[in-house]
């Protein structure tokens, strides 16, 4: 199970999971999309069911160390 995770890479939406407010995850579409991580469409998608529906709606909140509990890698 430790391998599990080794290569992955986290996306915008596991960002969005850990945040608590609105702002952070403002904060988050913003800066990956000035970064090239996600497209001008995807950004104004996400800021449209943060507003409409709040930072919940992308998922439960995950906790910091989640990939690394769930990879057995930290117990």
């Amino acid at each position: 199970a430790a391998r599990h995770f080794v290569h992955y890479d986290p996306d915008v939406i596991d960002f969005l999971r850990r945040c608590d407010t609105q702002e952070q995850a403002e904060e988050i579409i913003a800066y990956m999309e000035k970064r090239g991580e996600i497209s001008k469409e995807y950004a104004k998608k996400l800021r449209k069911q943060l507003k409409e529906k709040g930072v919940r709606s992308f998922g439960p909140k995950k906790e910091e160390n989640y990939y690394l509990k769930r990879g057995g890698l930290l117990k």
